[in-house]
């Protein structure tokens, strides 16, 4: 994929005769700056040079990810169509229904860990995942801007919370937040867990 540089300073001799220079965006001080001097470009061709290396087969989230921090403007249009025709067929749903109840996160609520977010992992059904392969279940609301509200309904044998996600029709936030409010009635809400209270 090929991004063309930045616009070219009329004032700095080095970026005229030079056409990979510019002068420099505020972000990075006074300096005359390069495409293989931007960090951000280096950390692209990285992710590139990563993306390139996954196996075809391989429909991983962080590989579905990793594909689309580097997806080219005419892929992202075409994945722009996708969303737009997976958002009609929600509408659709949504024509004959209220509400969507769906898991918010493939495992229970868990206790804190502050290690570095690329380190963590979770055990989901015996198996060990990454930890941020939690986003599965939040994906199909977010992906077509639907709104979605969590509300526990329950508590785990360790005494976390147990959650459902509320999914809602285009902008119907409301009706998601005051199911939400009759879940809160019904189950009693979200109080401390017993070991924190």
């Amino acid at each position: 994929m090929h991004l063309p540089p930045p616009a070219l300073s009329t004032t700095s001799p080095t970026a005229a005769s030079h056409p990979a220079n510019c002068s420099a965006p505020p972000l990075f001080g006074s300096r005359p700056w390069t495409r293989a001097t931007n960090p951000l470009s280096r950390q692209r061709l990285l992710a590139r040079t990563a993306a390139d290396a996954l196996a075809t087969e391989d429909r991983s989230l962080p590989a579905a990810r990793l594909r689309g921090l580097v997806m080219s403007h005419p892929a992202w249009i075409e994945t722009s169509r996708l969303r737009g025709r997976l958002r009609v067929r929600w509408q659709a749903l949504f024509r004959d229904i209220d509400l969507l109840l769906c898991p918010p996160m493939p495992t229970v609520a868990f206790p804190h860990d502050h290690s570095p977010w690329t380190s963590r992992t979770l055990a989901i059904d015996g198996k060990t995942v990454p930890y941020e392969n939690q986003i599965a279940w939040s994906a199909p609301a977010t992906l077509c801007g639907l709104p979605a509200t969590v509300a526990p309904i329950a508590r785990s044998g360790d005494g976390l919370p147990i959650g459902v996600q509320i999914v809602g029709g285009y902008l119907q936030d409301l009706t998601t937040i005051a199911f939400a409010g009759l879940l809160e009635q019904a189950f009693g809400g979200l109080g401390a867990p017993p070991n924190l209270g």
